[in-house]
């Protein structure tokens, strides 16, 4: 793969500050908490922290998985933290949370792969933060679909599976993943999940073709996928994949109408977007 030249002037994003940020950093810390904008370095992380807003990393801060296009640590996890999603609970009522999104390592050194901590994480949440809407950010489970239905099943408002990239790039991105597995996933989980709606997202710039982006698109829709979004891979790393190419915003856009007109109920498609950016405005548009 050919890297992309330099970063082009519509990627560049200020550097985090203002009490908001640093009010969040400091609850984080204080409950012993990963975020995943910290984590996985997204770009994004001023904007959302400073409006008091995060995406909760549950299960540890490592993956047993070592995708190549993430920043998050891979190796050997320890135990799970019983607690945590108590912890994650107390942050989202101190901080008034209206909207929250949950996700996590992938732990394939677990039975159920987490699910039980991601049911219990929703549990805690809904006891002391009603009302809210809460969105899961999920792993495949190594397929497992009573493992999802388990998550399924603490009524989540939104269920959200990334497939990140077009199939023939599993390979070279995702080795441990498999594009099928994450289509019947998405697919399951809209059937299991009465009134829930479900999200994925994709990555742009790895190498893919507009063909393949778009038989993608197809094939989430054909999986009844509720919710989109479309973002720019940025290296996060030394080690990580090189971007291939920077998509400029107009592509973006004519993406975004490409997958209005093929029924999803929203899509947010730009450079700077990932999956849990502005996740509330998509039940504004719903």
């Amino acid at each position: 793969m050919k890297p992309a030249k330099a970063r082009p002037e519509w990627l560049k994003v200020k550097l985090p500050a203002g009490e908001g940020y640093f009010r969040l950093k400091r609850l984080v810390e204080g409950e012993q908490l990963h975020t995943v904008c910290r984590d996985a370095r997204c770009p994004n992380i001023g904007e959302c922290w400073g409006a008091g807003t995060a995406t909760f990393m549950i299960l540890g801060d490592v993956c047993t998985r070592a995708c190549r296009f993430c920043a998050v640590k891979s190796g050997k996890p320890l135990d799970c933290d019983l607690d945590e999603p108590r912890r994650v609970a107390v942050a989202v009522e101190k901080l008034r949370l209206r909207y929250v999104v949950v996700t996590s390592v992938d732990r394939d050194d677990l039975p159920d792969g987490g699910a039980s901590i991601f049911a219990e994480t929703i549990r805690r949440i809904r006891a002391i933060a009603a009302p809210i809407r809460i969105e899961v950010l999920v792993p495949d489970f190594g397929g497992a679909l009573d493992a999802l239905e388990a998550v399924v099943a603490a009524a989540p408002d939104v269920l959200g599976h990334n497939v990140e990239t077009v199939p023939r790039l599993y390979p070279l991105a995702r080795p441990g993943a498999g594009y099928r597995r994450s289509l019947e996933l998405l697919r399951r989980a809209k059937a299991v999940g009465t009134g829930m709606m479900t999200k994925s997202s994709l990555m742009l710039g790895l190498g893919e073709t507009d063909a393949e982006v778009r038989a993608v698109l197809g094939d989430l829709r054909g999986a009844a996928v509720d919710f989109l979004t479309l973002g720019q891979y940025l290296q996060p790393t030394r080690h990580s994949l090189p971007v291939a190419r920077y998509v400029p915003p107009r592509d973006f856009a004519r993406l975004r109408e490409y997958a209005l007109d093929l029924g999803f109920r929203h899509v947010a498609s730009g450079p700077l977007v990932r999956s849990s950016y502005q996740a509330h405005e998509a039940f504004g548009e719903s």
